[in-house]
Parts: C-alpha cells; structure tokens; sequence
C-alpha cells in the first residue's frame, strides 16, 4: 500500500514536471530532452533503492519537505532553472502557480507582438491571422477583465502565442503598470488570469548648476521632463522659477526610478532634493504624516503654502506690479495691479489655492477670466485664457488647471495676467507674504529627520562638490 502510494506521487510528480518541460522543449528541445532523460532516470532508480537507507534523498522526502530538483536545462545559463516538486494536491501548489511560477512559465511562449493602430480592434487583428470571429467573441465575454479588450489603445502592444498547429494557445496585455492578463486556451476550454510582475525602485541622484533656467539645467543635469517640473513644483511656494533664480544657483535632487521586469519604467518621486537660490538653502524632504506623502523642511515646517507663488510652470515675466504703467494697449498710464506672465497659448494655469470660483466668463478689457475667492478674504484673479476650465461656483484645489494661457481682450501677446487682492487691496503677487500651512508636530519632525539622517548628509556631501562650479558660473567664468 507505501508502495503503490508512494508510485502515485511519483506519477504525480512526473506529469507536473512534463507539462512544465513540454513548453521548455519548443525553445531548447536538444538539451530539454536531454535534461528530461537524466531526470527520468534518476527518478527511476529511486524507485527501486531501499527506503531505510535512502529515505533522506528519496523521492517520497524531496516531496514531503518540499526540495527543488534542478534540470540543467542549458549549460550557458548564469543558474540553473529550479522546478519545486510538490504533491499534486498539496495547497502550496497552488500558491506557486499563481506567484512564482506563473510568469517564467508564460515567458517560455513565443509570443508573437502585434501593435495596435489607429483603427485597430481585437476582431480586426484575429482576422488578419486567421483566427475565428468566435474565439473573439469567447475571449471578450470571459469576465470583466477580458471585456476591456474592446477599448485598445493606438501604439499600445497585445502579444499572441500558437501552439505546434498554428492554433491560437494564449494572448498577453499589460492590465496594469503591475500586473499581465493572460488569457489561455486548452482544448475547448478558455480562462484568464493575472500575473504579477516585478516592480522595483532604484534611488537615483542629480545635481546641476543654473545657467540659464530651471528646464535647460535640469536636462544637463540628466533629470527628465517630468521630475523637472517635480522639482519646480516642490519649491514653487518659496522660489519663483520665472524671476528669482539666477546663474550659479545650484540643486541637487535624489529621487527613484521605477523598474517592471528588469527594465526601465519610469521615473518615481523625488525622495528628497536641496536647492540654493541667491545664497539661500531650500531643503525639501518626502515624508507621510499620515495622510498621504508630501514634502516638509527639516525643521518639520511644510514646503506646501496655502497659495503657489505663481500660477504657471516656467513663464516669464513681461510686466510686474506697478501703479504707474503705461499700457501697452491703450497707450496711457493705468495701474498694473497684477503681474504678466508670458506664456505660449494653450499653456495649463493653475489655481494658486484651494477655493471656489466666484466668476467665470468674458468681457472685452479681460477676454476670458477666472475670479477665485479664498479663505482669509483673499481672491485671485486670472485674466487673457485661450479658453477656461472651470464654471462659477465650482470648487477648485491648489495645483488644479482653471484655464490656459492666450490673448484674448485687450492683450498684445499671449500671456497671463495674475492679481492677488486681499481685503479688496491689490497686492503684489509676487512678494505678498503667503499664508502657512500647519507644521509636523514635535514627535512626527522627530520622525522625519530620523528617516532623512543618511539622506540629509549625501544632499551636503553633493551640494559641496558642486559649491566651486557654482561660483564660477555665477561670477560668469
């Protein structure tokens, strides 16, 4: 009865490792059989050595205490490939199948890609193989998942595996940033599961010196668009990136980078960066106080203000606030209770804080404009849009896009016209002193400069080795 129990999971054993190796012998078939016969063979002789003395190393132990046996499966390979020999009904089985194993299996498949064009449906590229307009129709209504095979997106990749007859055998999407569909065929039978895939961050660190602005010394200092204006944004309540930078200001940034499968995904958040300006040290450190990750001063004081200090990413300013400009349309002297921010039509404009727009629509001096009311009896105003985003009595947060740049009313170019008035008075918008946000408490900027001691000596170490580069710049050299 041992006997014949112990055979059948052996059996057992054999079956699960010969599905595995089948899709093996497609891509490597000389040393995957190769591999196999040895395997076989020693399975083989275990049977017949006497348990007493073999129980140690005997098939029956590998399976109860869950050994892996190594097929080597290519004599090239950095490691040998580990396939774990388990009792066919044993729950770990399972468990594998979906974790680990699932993914270097499906990576065994030929998958053919196939990029998706404008015009492109899944009925449209099964045809173009010769698939049949009812596995499609099978595949779309599996489950929920399945269904969002209706909507492919122009330059997006789908990949198809067949099996030995041309059959189609399995189709692949990316689901998420984090996980694959797959989709498989056996016999008549289709099902569909998700694979995770590995996401990994890397820590990464820059460091530049302005020369001319913000944009152009981030792309020397090898930083990507996207944690440019992460930078810009960090400091856009202390530094205004269109006036107050100069040559020879300097910033050092470390920040992650996101990796899925071993390659290069995309740049994560920046984990902490330093920037001096005219002399000034700005530090910005990520930290979650519990509701969410943002960026705090080492003294536990917040980087984020009740207000930006301007409305725009990385335009220039063409007028400040004066009482006694002339202007530039009617010729005459007006006051100029705003500042003019010079920006490309179509260019995003944010809200400076959170509020609610108390007017949203056109007149001949303003073109299209946006009037938002904030808390403390401040109201900003936005004037020239191409075109609005936002309606009267909408609620906006800091950071949202309310319009985008353009000429419309008496405007000569397309720019931005931005006021701050508080109590009624017209303030300068660009040195009116911003209201604070809450600071961490005693126990949480304890936290905080616990988590950052290590990075706040690599932000020093970086900023001094860049200190003389700066100086020279500064001083035009």
């Amino acid at each position: 009865m041992r006997r014949r129990s112990h055979n059948g999971m052996l059996a057992a054993s054999i079956r699960q490792l010969s599905m595995q190796s089948a899709r093996l012998l497609r891509s490597r078939p000389r040393l995957t059989l190769l591999g196999i016969g040895l395997l076989l063979i020693g399975l083989g002789l275990g049977v017949f050595l006497d348990d007493s003395k073999t129980a140690s190393k005997s098939p029956q132990a590998v399976l109860e205490h869950g050994q892996n046996l190594t097929l080597p499966i290519d004599n090239n390979a950095s490691a040998p490939v580990n396939l774990p020999i388990l009792p066919s009904d044993s729950p770990v089985v399972e468990a594998i199948r979906v974790e680990q194993a699932a993914e270097p299996l499906t990576d065994q498949r030929n998958w053919q890609a196939v990029t998706i064009s404008s015009g492109d449906n899944l009925g449209a590229i099964f045809k173009q193989r010769a698939l049949s307009a009812s596995l499609v129709h099978k595949i779309i209504n599996l489950n929920d998942d399945t269904k969002r095979l209706t909507r492919l997106n122009v330059g997006e990749i789908i990949e198809i595996d067949y099996d030995d007859n041309g059959q189609f055998s399995a189709l692949r999407r990316s689901n998420t940033e984090q996980d694959w569909l797959i989709i498989e065929q056996t016999g008549e039978q289709l099902s569909s599961h998700l694979v995770a895939r590995a996401i990994t961050s890397r820590e990464r660190e820059a460091k530049g010196v302005i020369t001319g602005n913000l944009f152009t010394s981030g792309k020397q200092a090898g930083l990507r668009d996207a944690l440019i204006m992460q930078l810009a944004r960090i400091f856009g309540w202390d530094i205004d990136f269109a006036l107050d930078i100069r040559r020879g200001d300097r910033f050092v940034v470390i920040y992650e980078e996101i990796w899925r499968d071993g390659e290069y995904l995309r740049d994560g958040e920046i984990v902490a960066t330093s920037f001096v300006n005219r002399g000034d040290t700005f530090q910005a450190l990520r930290f979650d106080a519990g509701n969410g990750t943002d960026y705090y001063a080492a003294d536990g004081r917040p980087m984020r203000k009740a207000f930006l200090r301007t409305p725009l990413d990385f335009a220039l300013v063409t007028s400040n606030f004066n009482p006694r400009r002339m202007h530039p349309v009617l010729k005459r002297v007006r006051p100029h209770n705003g500042v003019d921010y010079r920006a490309p039509t179509g260019t995003p404009v944010y809200a400076t804080g959170d509020g609610t727009v108390i007017d949203s629509a056109y007149s001949n001096p303003n073109g299209n404009y946006v009037f938002i009311r904030h808390t403390n009896d401040i109201v900003t105003k936005y004037l020239h849009f191409s075109r609005r985003a936002v309606n009267k009595g909408q609620r906006v947060k800091q950071g949202q896009t309310i319009g985008y740049s353009g000429s419309t009313g008496l405007a000569s170019a397309p720019h931005l016209h931005y006021e701050f008035v508080v109590g009624g008075v017209h303030r300068n918008p660009r040195t009116v002193d911003l209201p604070e946000a809450i600071s961490l408490s005693a126990e949480q900027a304890q936290k905080l400069l616990a988590q950052h001691q290590n990075t706040l000596a690599v932000l020093a170490e970086l900023d001094a080795g860049q200190q003389a580069m700066a100086s020279s710049i500064a001083a035009g050299q």
